[in-house]
């Protein structure tokens, strides 16, 4: 029993900490908290359209992600999206590896907010 609890007790904790947000949620949070957003996909994806004022952190390009992130209060809000949602997944739980408290993702990435 305590194996399962400290199995599932990891997984929920983790899952806990990230919340997905859909289009119209993390829409609002970004403009009512003045949040520039994070893009964690390529420069060549960010340049083909954006969420205004985005801010472009590439999540394949490990040392620069990881350089942009030690600067960044862990303790604020950070919202991440990408392309359709599995990188800024993976972003979102690299994230709160580094110590990050509050990690918001966007439901379905940039292709839902079109």
């Amino acid at each position: 029993m305590s194996f399962l609890s400290t199995l599932f007790g990891k997984k929920e904790e983790t899952a806990g900490n990230i919340t997905i947000l859909n289009k119209n949620e993390y829409a609002s949070q970004i403009v009512t908290n003045n949040i520039k957003p994070i893009d964690v996909r390529t420069p060549s994806e960010y340049n083909g359209g954006h969420i205004k004022n985005a801010i472009n952190v590439d999540f394949f390009n490990g040392g620069n992600f990881n350089a942009y992130f030690e600067k960044v209060n862990k303790e604020k809000p950070v919202y991440v999206y990408c392309r359709s949602g599995a990188r800024s997944q993976k972003a979102a739980r690299k994230l709160l590896k580094m110590g990050f408290t509050q990690v918001y993702d966007l439901k379905g990435g940039y292709t839902s907010w079109n």
